[in-house]
């Protein structure tokens, strides 16, 4: 299987996965954030590539570069800007749901401080 394959069925499987939740999500803030994580993966897997700290398996990837990053090591970035505020929103939905004195005593309703 070659990394892009892979990369579909991981990318896909997450959207399916956190569609509920990602459609709740303003989608400029995920533009902007993939955006982001794009530029920052073109160039330090560009400068990681040069200083040859790792290599390829030409036979694993498609062949296509972008400066020098080759186009399957962005779906890293995807799935981080995808899945990061995915976590961050279900987490955080966790918490509040919580009871004030369940956080106090560390999720055991019904004991006391001690």
């Amino acid at each position: 299987m070659t990394n892009i394959v892979l990369n579909v069925i991981v990318l896909a499987a997450l959207v399916v996965v956190s569609w509920r939740v990602l459609r709740r999500l303003r989608p400029g803030p995920l533009v902007w954030t993939a955006v982001v994580m794009c530029v920052l993966t073109l160039v330090f897997d560009t400068l990681m590539i040069a200083a040859d700290l790792y290599v390829y398996d030409p036979d694993k990837i498609l062949g296509v570069y972008l400066w020098g990053a080759p186009l399957e090591d962005f779906a890293y970035a995807l799935a981080a800007a995808l899945g990061m505020p995915v976590l961050w929103t279900v987490l955080g939905a966790r918490g509040r749901d919580r009871a004030p004195e369940d956080r106090a005593t560390g999720g055991r309703a019904g004991e006391g401080a001690r």
